[in-house]
């Protein structure tokens, strides 16, 4: 008995996983700024907070650099530029 059904050989075409989704990152390159998110995200109780906005920008920018997901722009992200985030730097000192 043939574990094919009718002896159809069709070719697997994988697909591009959906948006949002990544690679894990099995030799461990981002754990560190992955914990320090985590952490800040216990700490606030879960709550939207910019430092930990920017910690998140953090393990988002390793991942990039370690090809572990696509470079997206900040925008798209719902994060802030590097140069907003030195301009609001300097206008709140």
């Amino acid at each position: 008995m043939s574990a094919n059904p009718g002896n159809k050989l069709n070719a697997w075409k994988p697909t591009p996983p959906d948006r949002g989704s990544f690679p894990l990152d099995h030799f461990g390159d981002c754990t560190e700024q992955m914990k320090k998110y985590l952490a800040c995200l216990k700490i606030v109780r879960n709550e939207n907070a910019p430092n930990c906005r920017l910690l998140a920008k953090g393990y988002l920018e390793c991942r990039m650099q370690n090809e572990l997901m696509d470079r997206v722009k900040w925008s798209e992200l719902g994060l802030p530029d590097d140069a907003k985030v030195d301009k609001n730097a300097t206008n709140e000192k």
